[in-house]
């Protein structure tokens, strides 16, 4: 059976996250890697995480979002996959590279995830060995990420179609489950709070949580929940 048949088989039906989930862990398997995941990509900025293969995969998603730099982003930037054979000969990531090789990550190659000819994503294999991804497991990722693709359809069809139902319902209900909301509303926290721009407010939550050794995320709900306070300088 071809790699792409077994992707169909392994999402057996699912849809939206659960189908994400699934295909990110198949991958492993079919693809000999040591982590997936499916990251969504807004404006240029990791918006959120679709699906993971494990926890780990999560947080090496979310480093490319606390960080503002990785291959996912520029996979969808120059809408191309990013094939990083080894992170240790890198500079295009300075902050990035470092980073997941201190996670003991290698290798990682971003395939952009399409939909309606818009780049919404990427698609994040990670090797603890470094190593080229070619030939037949090359091809399964394309298939992957053209599968993770129809899983972003998934979402908006379900929402849209809720929203046609229900003139109360949430449109992008799932979508705005999945995306880092809490960094959104923390941010806008922050320029009330020290009368910054969002962008520098966004960035001291970044600056604060590499410093720390956290995800974004964990700092922002900090922020909300006033257990942390920024200072203005």
């Amino acid at each position: 059976m071809a790699i792409h048949e077994q992707l169909i088989a392994a999402v057996d039906g699912r849809r939206g996250v659960d189908a994400a989930d699934r295909i990110c862990a198949a991958c492993l398997t079919l693809l000999a890697v040591d982590a997936a995941a499916i990251s969504l990509v807004f404006d240029g900025a990791s918006s959120g995480t679709l699906g993971a293969s494990d926890p780990a995969a999560r947080v090496y998603d979310e480093l490319q979002f606390t960080l503002g730099e990785g291959p996912c982003l520029d996979a969808v930037t120059h809408r191309i996959p990013m094939l990083v054979v080894d992170l240790s000969a890198e500079l295009r990531w300075p902050a990035y590279g470092p980073a997941m090789l201190a996670h003991g990550i290698r290798a990682v190659y971003a395939l952009p995830i399409v939909v309606a000819a818009e780049f919404v994503g990427a698609l994040d294999l990670f090797c603890a060995l470094p190593g080229q991804l070619a030939g037949e497991a090359l091809a399964g990722a394309g298939a992957a990420a053209e599968l993770a693709g129809i899983t972003v359809l998934d979402l908006l069809d379900a929402d849209l179609h809720a929203a046609a139902s229900d003139p109360e319902s949430n449109a992008w209900a799932q979508l705005n489950a999945i995306s880092r909301t809490e960094v959104g509303q923390a941010t806008g926290m922050l320029v009330a709070q020290l009368g910054v721009e969002p962008a520098e407010a966004l960035a001291r939550l970044r600056a604060y949580a590499y410093a720390d050794g956290r995800s974004v995320t964990e700092v922002a709900r900090d922020v909300l929940d006033r257990r942390l306070k920024l200072e203005a300088d």
